[in-house]
């Protein structure tokens, strides 16, 4: 950690944290708000007839690139995160995301069909991905590692994030009833404009030299190298694209195939490599159980941008007070509850401190909460239109919340203590990678609903959730050991 960071850790606080703190969850939070609000109306734009200004694709189609699109975001993290490791640092990457993710928004607001949508979609997940890491890198490095302000840090983060996560689509779900999709898409490229201009305002001030360090340089030739293996990919990927391997209706699939293969790539790279000593070693290890349970709670917390999307326009008496609520704003339930109960959480684990749950025990806690809030779905399964009350859904989003909070910012928090020195920003890539899998998963695992008969279908994911969870719980021990020293 540099002399600057510390400095400012000690003599500029906010609520206790370091300023930088402030600016990475405030440009997060605008980014949260354009990434948000136009995946709250993507997936009707996909599969709305032509006449209501959609696309008019089918929903299984439509529920695969959505899943794709999810998991790419997160796939990027180990790209973003390798360019900031070996080429630019974290800070200066996590710059260049946001002007890239402003212009796949642009795409989409204003160039029309598939075209704009492909196009737009791969700028947004590349820079997405990219800037989560380089802002939990940038975030990781403004404490030092036995800092217990750590997880309640995050958690404030995770809060800030959720503001945007809450009025991103609210906002755009307005707008697309008013004007239209691509008004709505407008919007969200706005948003990303005003994050930029912030994090670039405040910059200097308030993050210093976080972030600015290039882990493992790589040399020239190494440039040349990997510059020619990014060519070949996208030629391959053009290629299977154009023959018909590659196809909207496959996409989740294929990224969920991808994601995983790229995890065991990297964990076998960090394993094997010389530049890390033993106790390393045994915390990349520890992170092979904390992985899968990620993973599996994402495959259904995502779901709340395909089947639960769905089930909310088709199934959810949307009646608010009267007036029919935009099925996109509940995406919005989620968010409320994160800003309400962030700060309760973070509150609790400062207060705690050396006495709160292990790392292990949180994860346990989220994977089970998570498989409860699905098997909620079983007592409205089967029913017709407008015959789950909203409340229901308002409880059931509740759950996602509490195993939420006690699953994704404590796993942020993990991969930052957890990561080797040579594979800083690419450990936090690893957590990302798991949400990867568990949200392309999510897309894949919609093909399996049918609203003819739920029944089979949430019993099925709620109860295997739960079954991941009891048996963390039931592995804490050695898991912990392995984390030599971190809870």
């Amino acid at each position: 950690m540099s002399t600057t960071t510390e400095s400012q850790s000690e003599h500029r606080t906010f609520f206790g944290h370091p300023w930088g703190l402030a600016n990475l969850a405030g440009v997060e939070m605008w980014e949260r708000f354009s990434f948000y609000g136009m995946q709250a109306i993507l997936i009707y734009y996909l599969y709305y007839s032509v006449t209501a200004g959609g696309l008019g694709l089918p929903e299984g189609t439509a529920t695969s690139i959505v899943g794709a699109y999810g998991g790419l975001v997160y796939l990027s993290a180990i790209l973003g995160s390798w360019v900031a490791d070996r080429l630019f640092g974290a800070e200066h990457t996590l710059t260049g995301a946001a002007v890239l993710i402003m212009c796949g928004h642009l795409s989409l607001a204003i160039f029309p069909g598939l075209g704009g949508v492909g196009v737009g979609l791969i700028c947004i997940a590349l820079g997405s991905g990219t800037l989560k890491a380089t802002t939990s890198s940038v975030l990781g490095d403004m404490y030092a590692p036995d800092d217990e302000r750590r997880d309640g840090g995050f958690s404030i983060y995770y809060m800030g994030v959720n503001l945007g996560a809450l009025f991103g689509p609210l906002l755009t779900g307005l707008i697309w009833g008013w004007q239209g999709f691509h008004w709505g898409f407008g919007l969200a490229a706005i948003g990303m404009a005003i994050g930029l201009t912030q994090y670039l305002l405040m910059r200097r001030s308030t993050i210093g030299d976080a972030g600015h360090e290039v882990t493992n340089p790589l040399d020239r030739a190494g440039r040349m190298r990997y510059g020619l293996i990014a060519l070949g990919v996208v030629l391959l990927v053009a290629v299977l694209s154009l023959v018909g391997v590659i196809t909207a209706a496959r996409l989740s699939t294929i990224v969920v195939g991808i994601t995983f293969a790229a995890a065991v790539a990297l964990f076998a790279i960090m394993l094997t490599s010389k530049n890390i000593d033993t106790i390393e070693r045994h915390r990349v290890q520890s992170f092979i159980p904390m992985f899968i349970a990620s993973a599996i709670f994402w495959s259904l917390f995502q779901q709340q941008f395909s089947v639960i999307a769905i089930y909310a326009e088709q199934r959810l008496d949307l009646n608010l007070f009267g007036w029919p609520m935009p099925p996109s704003w509940v995406q919005s339930i989620n968010p409320i509850f994160i800003i309400i109960f962030a700060g309760v959480f973070a509150s609790m684990w400062t207060k705690l401190g050396p006495r709160q749950p292990s790392t292990p025990i949180k994860f346990a806690i989220g994977t089970v909460v998570m498989g409860i809030a699905f098997l909620l779905f079983l007592p409205y399964a089967n029913g017709g239109p407008n015959s789950t009350p909203l409340l229901w859904i308002v409880f059931i989003l509740f759950l996602f919340t509490i195993a939420e909070l006690c699953l994704s910012p404590v796993g942020q928090s993990l991969s930052t203590k957890l990561a080797p020195k040579a594979f800083h920003t690419q450990m936090i890539a690893l957590f990302f990678l798991s949400i990867a899998v568990g949200t392309a998963g999510a897309g894949s695992l919609a093909a399996f609903y049918n609203p003819e008969d739920e029944v089979p279908y949430f019993a099925f994911l709620g109860s295997a959730s739960i079954v991941v969870g009891v048996a963390l719980f039931a592995c804490r021990k050695p898991i912990s050991r392995l984390m030599e020293g971190i809870r």
